[in-house]
């Protein structure tokens, strides 16, 4: 039989963290962001589910041309822009927006030719200081682009490094509103301003809502502003579930270790099991002693040191549990039982994003409620 684990993927679930964004910010447009493979759900298999958005947004020119293939026609955005002057050319051959964040995209647009004039969007850099023109070169970006003939429309995006937390004294977009405002306050041109963490906390806020939202992380049920908010308290649900089972138990006695470099030692007698999941499957590797986990739905805690194709878990809550007993890693168990990644993530020092994007090859994939 093949090795036990697998992720599942909830596209019901996106469906409905779609339905949130929308619900969020019901006057605006709303881009699904699928980069990286769709956060690593697969971006074949949550596009039915993601069909009601407005637009796609996205890095790679190749998850554009999948999207196409799949029959999508509306807007597509590529939010890093063109990487060489010949991506040009397939923007042009698909139809695809893409960011202008340097001038040297800008020389790329004067020598393309085309019959067909893009849309690109000026990126703005209000603080997070990667991409983007700042204060009053935003200006000097806009007047060259908007002389081109090979630009038809101009958009302004900028991006928040702050929006999930409370920072400067004030809410952590604050700061960065304001500079966005004063270098663009009389350009035309839609603006998309809010990623998952700003739909979520701050619509609400002067100037924040604007003509487009960009929904990411939220679509796949994972909170941008995890531990203050759960996922379940933004109304969203998990899009992913990583399960396995245990294959082999041990008894240890106190004075026991478990797993390389003997980092747990039982200080009594105690029963572990060992699950078919470790690093090359994509769990963390850094996770510690005390990272929950369910078998058979009852909520307990792994023990010593993840390794390549294992790891190790108390079995002391649920001593009914043997080989063939079912592990969640994340998501949802069995009788109703749910793990939220963002809990596993926060004891592994990361994020929920890191452990949706870093499930291995390896790992078979299904969509629930489809067959094996």
């Amino acid at each position: 039989m093949p090795r036990p684990i697998e992720a599942l993927i909830h596209v019901d679930a996106v469906r409905h963290n779609l339905t949130r964004a929308r619900a969020q910010s019901p006057d605006s447009r709303v881009w699904a962001v699928v980069k990286a493979n769709a956060y690593g759900h697969g971006i074949e298999r949550v596009f039915d589910a993601l069909r009601g958005a407005d637009g796609f947004a996205l890095l790679d020119l190749a998850e554009a041309e999948r999207l196409r293939a799949l029959g999508w026609r509306g807007p597509i955005v590529l939010l890093e822009g063109c990487f060489e002057p010949r991506d040009l050319e397939t923007c042009s051959r698909l139809n695809i927006a893409h960011v202008v964040h340097c001038e040297q995209q800008i020389d790329w647009l004067a020598a393309h030719k085309t019959h067909q004039p893009h849309h690109v969007f000026l990126k703005v850099n209000s603080g997070m200081n990667r991409l983007g023109f700042t204060g009053a070169a935003v200006r000097g970006a806009w007047a060259r682009l908007n002389a081109l003939p090979q630009v038809e429309e101009i958009s302004l995006i900028t991006h928040f490094s702050d929006a999930d937390a409370d920072r400067f004294g004030k809410n952590g977009i604050a700061h960065q509103m304001a500079a966005f405002n004063a270098a663009t306050h009389d350009l035309p041109g839609e603006r998309c301003l809010a990623n998952s963490a700003a739909t979520l906390r701050h619509l609400a806020e002067a100037g924040v809502r604007a003509d487009w939202i960009r929904a990411g992380i939220l679509l796949y049920g994972s909170s941008p502003d995890f531990p203050e908010h759960t996922a379940e308290q933004w109304g969203l649900q998990p899009a992913m579930t990583l399960r396995s089972k245990l294959i082999a138990t041990q008894n240890l006695q106190p004075g026991d270790s478990v797993g390389y470099g003997s980092l747990f030692v039982a200080e009594q007698p105690m029963r572990i099991g060992v699950v078919a999941c470790g690093y090359a499957d994509g769990y963390p590797r850094v996770a510690p002693t005390g990272t929950p986990i369910l078998v058979d739905g009852v909520r307990t805690r792994t023990v010593g040191r993840v390794s390549m194709d294992m790891l190790e878990v108390d079995l002391t809550p649920v001593p009914q549990a043997g080989i063939g007993s079912e592990v969640t890693l994340w998501g949802h168990g069995p009788q109703g039982s749910l793990l939220s990644i963002d809990e596993v993530a926060r004891s592994a020092g990361t994020l929920g994003y890191e452990l949706m994007c870093a499930v291995a090859p390896r790992v078979p994939v299904q969509v629930a409620g489809e067959p094996a």
